[in-house]
């Protein structure tokens, strides 16, 4: 059972929680984390939620996101969820950069699910030549695009993307960041 932490509006641990039970029409604060990875050339993994997720399922958004487990650095969720969803390993990843620290955001699904979290957002880099291996059940495909294409796409087509992909790109910091 996953575990996840929830949080006061300051992001002060609170309690923790089983993940399937909070996600609800009534979702209480708690953490997340959201990365951006980038390859060697600069390109950016897009990937599609998995058809069988809860929230957004089959939309396309940023590389991956999760939940760090109660007591684990947000830094570390990174790096165990990059092995959970895209079959990376720990040395897979050349550099992470927390790049907006305070994102928090709050997106009600069609299916009435509401995502309410303190969201870090990185951006980590893949050694050259390592191959993904998207896990079925998180992604249901992937894209490497340019970084400035997903942005315009995230201002001319947002109801096609995640609303925090959307929401995360509207920061001059992250867009900076991605080059």
């Amino acid at each position: 059972m996953e575990l996840v932490q929830l949080v006061d509006a300051y992001g002060n641990p609170t309690t923790t929680a089983p993940k399937v039970d909070i996600h609800t029409s009534h979702t209480p604060l708690h953490l997340a984390f959201s990365c951006w990875l980038l390859d060697s050339s600069g390109q950016l993994l897009l990937t599609r939620r998995a058809l069988s997720k809860l929230t957004w399922p089959g939309v396309w958004t940023n590389s991956f996101c999760g939940h760090p487990a109660p007591g684990e650095r947000c830094e570390e969720a990174v790096t165990r969820r990059a092995g959970t969803e895209l079959g990376l390993a720990s040395e897979d990843l050349v550099s992470l950069e927390l790049v907006l620290p305070e994102f928090r955001y709050r997106a009600v699904d069609s299916s009435g699910v509401v995502e309410n979290e303190i969201c870090p957002v990185f951006v980590a880099r893949l050694a050259d030549g390592v191959v993904l291996n998207p896990n079925p059940a998180e992604v249901d495909s992937f894209a490497w695009v340019a970084p400035q294409a997903v942005v315009r796409a995230a201002e001319e087509t947002p109801f096609l993307l995640s609303p925090w992909l959307v929401e995360e790109l509207a920061d001059p910091r992250l867009r900076a960041a991605l080059g």
